[in-house]
């Protein structure tokens, strides 16, 4: 890109079944910039199809802080959009790291409104993950 620490990506996918009813594309553009400890990250997939009601994009963005050379922490978020429907499906998550050696220990915490394109908090959900990985 000529620009230190900048990453852009764009791509274009025509699906020709034949059939112009069921014919559909989908554009996908992403970018992301580094910048001493912060990492920033924005992406669009945009699938437009002839189909009815199945038109989609899915938007998100993320901000990644690296405190030191064993800690990292990282926001986003994320909506998806489809036609037809009234509400959205939105996603946030946080996560923090740890590394030591060839171990790493990561906490996060993920929030979601409006499962299935539905309002109401039966279709919100809040989950909780530990983990740990190992490299040799």
């Amino acid at each position: 890109t000529g620009v230190e620490g900048l990453s852009v990506s764009y791509g274009f996918g025509d699906a020709e079944t034949g059939v112009s009813t069921t014919e559909a594309d989908q554009t996908v553009m992403k970018a992301s910039y580094a910048y001493g400890s912060f990492t920033l990250a924005y992406s669009d997939n945009d699938y437009q199809s002839a189909v009815a009601s199945s038109d989609q994009e899915t938007t998100s963005y993320k901000v990644s802080y690296t405190v030191s050379d064993s800690i990292s922490v990282s926001y986003g978020e994320e909506t998806h959009e489809t036609s037809g429907q009234s509400v959205d499906e939105e996603f946030d998550a946080i996560s923090v790291s740890y590394t030591t050696g060839g171990m790493t220990i990561t906490a996060a915490q993920y929030n979601a409104t409006g499962l299935g394109n539905t309002a109401g908090a039966s279709n919100d959900a809040e989950r909780w993950k530990l983990s740990t990985s190992f490299a040799f």
